[in-house]
């Protein structure tokens, strides 16, 4: 991906928990599946959540949206614990359509505030207030899920 021809989402949201415990909901499949996918979030049902959780591992998420299976795939490109991780982004069924994901977590006296930035190829321009929107719906999640 080249950074010029790039578009990117970015959104923000605060966290009444530490930095240490979202950060790991990022990580752990179960946690996934409660925030990131599945009936808490949109209409789907969720088919596998696998993670590799290292630099260099894998992640696949699996769902069944109105019949159709998508795999989401990405990898781990850096994992600060517990205040940055970024990763690749993308479909299967899109190979070569990759994203990249960079999450940051600033610790705050009342817990700390999640700022993530999701770099896009420019042909994906059109659909970043869409992307936002799916991810501040993700982060809500989250966040209800860590209460």
């Amino acid at each position: 991906m080249s950074a010029e021809s790039n578009v990117q989402a970015k959104v923000t949201r605060e966290f009444a928990c530490p930095a240490e415990r979202v950060y790991q909901a990022w990580l752990e499949p179960k946690s996934i599946g409660t925030w990131m996918f599945g009936p808490a979030v949109r209409e789907e049902e969720v088919v596998a959540l696998l993670t590799e959780a290292k630099v260099g591992g894998e992640f696949s998420f699996i769902v069944r949206r109105r019949g159709a299976k998508i795999s989401h795939v990405g990898r781990y490109l850096e994992m600060e614990k517990p205040h940055r991780l970024v990763f690749t982004w993308g479909v299967k069924e899109h190979a070569g359509d990759n994203s990249r994901v960079a999450v940051v977590i600033e610790e705050t006296a009342e817990g700390c505030v999640l700022t993530l930035t999701h770099e896009m190829p420019s042909q994906w321009a059109d659909y970043v207030a869409k992307v936002e929107a799916s991810w501040e719906l993700m982060l809500a999640a989250l966040d209800k899920s860590l209460q």
